[in-house]
């Protein structure tokens, strides 16, 4: 079992999970709530107060598993031995690698791969996010911190949650609660809410200290406190039939990655996938230009310091290409000066992956721009 540092044990103090859900539910509220105890660490992610995803450190794939194995029973697409696939792919390394939620990029792979929909991923969260949920609420001592820029920034939403409904579905007894599949398209309505930076929260949504203790709401109040979710919900009619979705191909993304190390190069093919990515490696700036043409790869993973021709000349050239107007270029360096990433924004590069990386900041930058 994974142990906390001894210095976190100075500030471990008496806890009260439901105040700490409270400080996190306002609109202006985006950020990570991680908490630790002796056992491991919670992270609650928000979104302008609506929960967006949850996890615990012990048990981070164990719950994502045992919920695809139940969804594999009702989606066609998703295959039955999903669970290997992404052990292979997300699980190995994981204590070497400063990956804070693989889990979370594995759903982000399984739409991309289109073996689960996004509203499908959005059920898939929410069940995740009650059993976390459940366990933090019986935590007694503990420590705490918010950090306000967190690993979801940048990586695509697919719920968000009311934490006042889901606070009060995990007070109530498992004997009565109804499965995900027989749950009534209002109660759906209820907790699902697609934002955005403008949309507005009414007040009956936010958590009230009164309204944390377990009582009944009025079904239709709870429907009329926020929008319908901007994504289809499966209702009680489809509860005894298999989900079925015309078979799709699976897309393989072309990677292009120009860079004048051979280890660097390497390191980027041996840490994608080969049945999702294609990843095509070049060490020559001057005619990695005419085979990034031929090619036409779906994202650019482009070195700075290159001879000859520098990663800045040739991302200005790839975008006065038409085809490549809009072509993700992320600019790969060591080199994280203020004036660095402003030549990058110059040239209208995508995005900043700064040297030595690991597979997850790969991932992150990648499933950023194309899902």
């Amino acid at each position: 079992m994974k142990t906390l540092p001894i210095s976190r044990y100075r500030f471990f103090q008496k806890l009260q999970p439901l105040s700490l859900l409270k400080k996190i539910t306002g609109k202006s509220v985006t950020g990570c709530l991680q908490v630790f105890s002796t056992s491991g660490c919670w992270s609650i992610y928000v979104d302008e107060g609506k929960l967006i995803y949850a996890s615990y450190s012990e048990k981070m794939f164990e719950p994502l598993y045992r919920n695809l194995q139940r969804l594999s029973q009702e989606i066609s697409t998703l295959p039955g031995g999903i669970k290997e696939q992404l052990r292979a792919i997300f699980e190995t390394g994981i204590e070497n690698q400063a990956i804070p939620n693989p889990d979370y990029l594995a759903i982000c792979w399984l739409v991309n791969q289109k073996y689960i929909s996004p509203s499908q991923a959005a059920i898939l969260i929410e069940e995740l996010a009650l059993e976390v949920l459940e366990s933090f609420l019986n935590l007694e001592e503990g420590s705490y911190e918010f950090i306000p820029e967190s690993f979801l920034d940048d990586m695509p939403k697919f719920c968000h949650l009311n934490l006042r409904l889901l606070v009060e579905r995990c007070q109530t007894p498992r004997s009565v609660r109804v499965s995900v599949s027989e749950r009534e398209a209002s109660r759906r309505e209820a907790i699902y809410r697609q934002t955005s930076p403008t949309s507005q929260s009414h007040p009956s949504q936010l958590f009230q200290i009164n309204e944390l203790k377990l009582k009944t709401t009025p079904k239709s109040s709870r429907t009329n406190s926020c929008k319908p979710p901007a994504y289809s919900i499966n209702t009680n009619e489809h509860r005894d039939q298999r989900i079925t979705q015309p078979p799709v191909d699976k897309k393989v993304y072309t990677i292009f990655c120009i860079d004048d190390s051979p280890t660097v190069l390497n390191a980027i093919k041996s840490y994608l996938d080969e049945q999702t990515f294609s990843v095509v490696g070049v060490t020559d700036s001057l005619k990695a230009l005419m085979q990034i043409i031929r090619t036409k790869p779906d994202i650019i993973l482009l070195d700075i310091s290159m001879p000859n021709l520098d990663g800045y000349e040739l991302c200005s050239l790839l975008r006065k290409h038409s085809h490549f107007k809009n072509t993700p270029v992320i600019m790969v360096s060591g080199k994280v000066g203020f004036l660095d990433r402003a030549k990058a924004k110059m040239v209208r590069a995508s995005g900043y992956l700064i040297k030595p990386f690991t597979q997850g900041d790969l991932l992150k930058v990648i499933f950023k721009h194309i899902i």
